[in-house]
């Protein structure tokens, strides 16, 4: 089982893009990679929206989320969602694993 949450970021003017290079720029997206129980960090941007980024964020359970949620990373970044004034909206799924659909991926 994997807990992954979608978390969409909305700015103006290129400022959820700026949000995405700074937190790759700095390290603070490789760090939270090596949070233990991090599966997954990583940014994709919509193409037909150039005002928003996709994180795609997954983590091994939620007590991985609630040390994540606990450790100095939120601080900052809450303190880069400011500088960029951004507005969020965000997805949580629990995966069960393929199932019957694995039949339908190619590797």
């Amino acid at each position: 089982m994997a807990i992954t949450v979608h978390l969409f970021y909305t700015g103006k003017d290129g400022a959820a893009r700026k949000f995405a290079e700074e937190m790759v720029s700095s390290g603070t997206a490789a760090a939270i990679r090596a949070e233990d129980g991090n599966l997954r960090y990583a940014y994709f941007f919509p193409m037909d929206d150039p005002e928003t980024v996709l994180l795609i964020d997954s983590w091994r359970d939620q007590e991985a989320i609630d040390a994540h949620h606990a450790s100095k990373m939120m601080a900052t970044i809450a303190a880069l969602r400011e500088k960029y004034d951004l507005h969020m909206e965000a997805e949580r799924y629990v995966s069960d694993g393929m199932g019957a659909d694995e039949k339908y991926i190619r590797r």
